[in-house]
């Protein structure tokens, strides 16, 4: 079994929509012994949360401040963005952080504060998922650094050369999110580089899905991650047994800035070791 890498799961609202103290906690963070600095991607949150920050500049931050930890948005939503400027914004900032940035993506959700019908975004789940599709097509083609000529259902880019190309070749890695029982996001996950799964209830349903994406991937598992997000104090060894090769600890939104160093201070191992505790309830 391979080691189970650490990170960071930070959700940007109130104390932690400073770029700066994210900065500082990453800085932190690696000194600790931990692997990766990770970040919600909202746009609005329902109260009591009443201050957001933007992903990107903050990872930008993360960036500076770092040297070795991977980084990315877990998970960001490409429906509503659009790709021509993911594009430039994930190869910048994979240039920034000297190849260390991995790209979440998922659909989105308008549960917990409406931040999609709020805006005027897409609403219908399927639609969503055909957006996402198509974004993860055209940054793969903005990627290699030649020119992208893509007209399709919900996207136009005519003639433009992404350069400068990211430093990781093919690309950035992307891994995508989703339910366990979806198969539509599990087929999609298969076709990229990891899978992060949402509310995991047990090791064992991990290991099922962890058998169906070798099966998908015609048992090329060796180079892909799976990645679980746990309430603190859940012992992540289990998952790592059922394939996961990273592991998030779970901040509930709002979360102080001491309960973040309490969990990073003495490092991932020493808190692995920590008696569990029920989990948070949203």
């Amino acid at each position: 079994m391979n080691r189970l890498r650490s990170a960071l799961w930070l959700p940007l609202f109130d104390d932690l929509a400073d770029p700066r103290e994210v900065a500082r906690l990453a800085a932190d963070a690696e000194e600790a012994g931990w692997d990766g600095c990770f970040v919600w991607d909202q746009l609005c949150w329902r109260a009591p949360v009443r201050q957001v920050a933007d992903p990107w500049i903050v990872l930008a931050a993360v960036a500076t401040a770092t040297e070795r930890l991977r980084i990315g948005p877990m998970v960001s939503t490409p429906a509503r963005r659009r790709p021509a400027k993911l594009a430039r914004e994930t190869a910048t900032l994979d240039r920034l952080s000297d190849g260390r940035l991995t790209l979440g993506v998922g659909l989105g959700s308008d549960r917990f504060a409406g931040e999609l019908s709020r805006t005027g975004e897409q609403l219908d789940d399927r639609l969503r998922g055909r957006m996402l599709d198509e974004s993860l097509a055209i940054l793969a083609a903005a990627w290699s650094g030649e020119p992208v000529r893509h007209r399709g259902e919900h996207y136009t880019v005519d003639d433009i050369a992404f350069l400068p190309r990211p430093v990781q070749r093919p690309g950035v890695p992307v891994w995508a999110a989703g339910f366990p029982g979806n198969a539509r996001p599990i087929r999609r996950a298969a076709r990229l580089d990891g899978f992060f799964p949402a509310n995991l209830g047990h090791p064992d349903q991990l290991a099922e899905v962890v058998d169906t994406l070798t099966e998908l991937r015609h048992g090329e598992m060796g180079s892909y991650d799976i990645a679980v997000g746990l309430p603190l104090g859940v012992d992540p060894e289990p998952y790592a047994r059922a394939g996961a090769t990273w592991w998030l600890p779970e901040f509930e939104p709002g979360v102080g800035l001491d309960t973040v160093r309490g969990v990073l201070r003495d490092g991932p191992a020493a808190y692995e070791r920590r008696r569990p505790v029920p989990p948070l309830r949203w």
